[in-house]
């Protein structure tokens, strides 16, 4: 184990107001935090360089793992590092040109478990690769025969091996094409392989599925949407790369268009999926799109997405007093952890920092910071491949999705909501709530017992712009679970356990800006059941600035006669309480229509949001826009 090192600190440059309005962070910034992380990190590496145990929790693979994963991601951030900067880094390229002997070494007893022998390792292989092809002039070329040798043999433990049919394959394209680039064995079967899988996860506009399941998350932008570029640098030669160039630039360009708009004035990305303790890998399809020249968006505006990401983070705590990543959103959470979590497993916000290949006098360096659209004005947006309507307001800044198409399962299966992925709302202000049974953007039949339901492999309905007011629907025989103890590690997917059935129940999102009209329909109450419904706002701080309101709609459908604030006073991902709003029916819910107004607004706003029955015509908004009741109810009746 290693003698910790003195601490050091991060020295920042005054901010530019100039060139970087919104933000004021420039290149010289960047270089800076990533300069801090690396030399903090680095002081828990052992004295060969090969492993670096930084202090906290172990993931389920053990220190072994975790030690390989946080040398193999800070390797990744210092080659950004060093490729786009290669004369003043040569003390980076020094310092992993010995962990990369020693940790490949057999003769070495702490040497690295080898991609053959691990699975994480096969994940942390990529990193290695990448990182050695993006500066081989630097690095590769310079290492020794010996300790190349020793590389190629360890990273051909690869050819031939499983991986799961997720954003994995790219783990063994680019290791296995960096070892033909590089004069070692390597498998076109492999290759071909991981690429059909790659095509077969494709949904539409830009957007893949991580895996089977409708599992919609950042792992689109920072694996599906990088790896395609990285690998185009890495073997430009490929006939298969010159092949599908177009494809896959053209699928970044339009993943792009739609991410942009999942940014909030305040930096945060959407606050959705597994994996969020990766933090500011967000910002890495943005410097792809720069870094490949496959994008639409300004160079200003791709500068202020991904410096506002970065900013978000370090403004919150997310960089530790010792210079470290620690497992959590803002500050650290053990909460958060997955069971493939470790303490290096953060550092894969490297990806995050991937402009920093990109020269200084680079456009995007060089340009203006531009507003993003939620700075511009507000945003409505319709993601088909997900399901998510995207609503955006200058006013406060909030990016929202209303989510009917995404669960991280498939249509039928009987399996509890992940938090992550299932409720019915996301932002960029709230954190989910992260009890599986919740209140969180829900609609939900509750027990005598207080156990509500779950509405995981629901039937998506579709989506459609209304003249202005976006609408979603999604329907499902809703289950209460029971989860089993033993139902396997978390991977993002819901916990199984037992299921019994409720009634159904379809929902509809209709909206416009931080205003949701939601409809609610049940079908086929057992009355033996005693079931309340109770429909849940979203979850907010007492300190975040943010209120959350749901109200009932006078004069529609059945009666919501009951209302509450579910209150959790405990420390979450950010802050130290957390609040949901409901209303609900105060005794057995019948068959019948519900109608709430659902809001997420600024504290001096959202009491003033309400959805009115104008007679005759339909509902009401509060800027006047009227939707006809035939709209909402044809897709209340899908």
């Amino acid at each position: 184990m290693p003698a910790t090192a003195p601490p050091v600190s991060l020295t920042l440059p005054p901010l530019d107001r100039q060139l970087s309005p919104f933000t004021g962070l420039t290149r010289e910034h960047w270089c800076a935090y990533a300069d801090y992380l690396l030399r903090s990190a680095h002081r828990h590496a052992t004295e060969d360089h090969a492993n670096i145990h930084l202090p906290g929790a172990n993931s389920a693979y053990g220190p072994r793992s975790d030690s390989l994963e946080a040398f193999a991601r800070t390797f990744l951030l210092a080659s950004f590092r060093m490729a786009g900067d290669p004369g003043g880094t040569g003390w980076i390229a020094d310092w992993y040109a010995r962990g990369l002997d020693a940790g490949t070494n057999p003769a070495n007893p702490d040497r690295w478990p080898t991609p053959g022998e691990l699975g994480q390792a096969k994940v942390e292989a990529a990193s290695l690769a990448v990182g050695l092809a993006l500066t081989r002039d630097m690095l590769w070329d310079k290492l020794p025969q010996r300790v190349q040798e020793q590389l190629i043999a360890w990273f051909e433990t690869v050819i031939g091996e499983d991986y799961p049919p997720i954003n994995w394959v790219w783990f063994q394209i680019v290791v296995e094409s960096f070892l033909a680039s590089v004069g070692g064995r390597y498998s076109d079967q492999d290759i071909d392989a991981g690429l059909a899988i790659h095509d077969s996860l494709y949904r539409s506009q830009g957007w893949f599925a991580d895996g089977p399941e409708r599992a919609f998350d950042h792992y689109v932008g920072w694996a599906f949407q990088v790896y395609p570029q990285l690998w185009e640098l890495m073997a430009p030669g490929d006939p298969r790369v010159r092949a599908r160039a177009q494809l896959d630039g053209d699928r970044l360009a339009d993943f792009l268009d739609d991410a942009v708009h999942l940014v909030g004035a305040n930096g945060a990305p959407l606050i959705q999926g597994r994996s969020l303790i990766y933090r500011f890998a967000a910002a890495a399809p943005f410097w792809t799109g720069e870094l490949s020249g496959h994008t639409r968006l300004s160079p200003g505006v791709t500068r202020r997405a991904a410096s506002g990401i970065l900013d978000y983070f370090a403004r919150r705590g997310a960089i530790t007093e010792d210079g470290l990543l620690s497992i959590g959103w803002h500050g650290e959470f053990p909460g958060m952890k997955q069971s493939y979590s470790g303490a290096g497993s953060p550092y894969w916000a490297a990806k995050g920092m991937l402009g920093l290949a990109l020269p200084a006098d680079h456009r995007v360096w060089t340009a203006v910071e531009e507003p993003l659209p939620v700075e511009a004005g507000d945003t409505r947006r319709l993601i088909h491949a997900p399901g998510w309507q995207v609503d955006g307001t200058v006013a406060d800044g909030v990016v929202r999705i209303r989510n009917h198409g995404t669960d991280h399962a498939n249509a039928g299966v009987k399996v509890a909501d992940s938090p992550l992925y299932a409720r019915l709302g996301y932002s960029t202000a709230t954190f989910p709530d992260l009890e599986p049974q919740s209140l969180d953007n829900a609609v939900v039949l509750m027990d005598s017992a207080g156990q509500t339901t779950h509405r995981t492999g629901f039937e998506y309905l579709g989506q459609q712009d209304l003249g202005g007011v976006l609408a979603g629907a999604s329907r499902s025989t809703v289950n209460w679970i029971s989860v089993d103890p033993d139902a396997g590690p978390d991977h993002g997917s819901g916990a199984r356990g037992t299921a019994t059935p409720g009634p159904e129940v379809t929902v509809v999102s209709l909206t416009r800006g931080a205003v949701e009209l939601r409809l609610v329909r049940v079908r086929g109450v057992d009355p033996a059941q005693e079931a309340k419904l109770r429909i849940g706002g979203w979850p907010v701080d007492a300190a975040s600035g943010i209120a959350s309101t749901v109200r009932p709609v006078p004069g529609f459908g059945l009666r919501l006669d009951d209302a509450g604030t579910w209150r959790r006073d405990a420390p979450h991902p950010m802050g130290e309480s957390l609040a949901i709003p409901w209303i609900g029916t105060s005794g057995v819910a019948g068959d019948g229509d519900y109608a709430a107004v659902v809001v997420l607004a600024g504290e001096e706003a959202a009491e003033a949001y309400a959805v009115r029955l104008v007679p005759g015509e339909g509902f009401g908004f509060p800027d006047g826009t009227v939707l006809t009741f035939a709209a909402a109810l044809e897709f209340l009746s899908r």
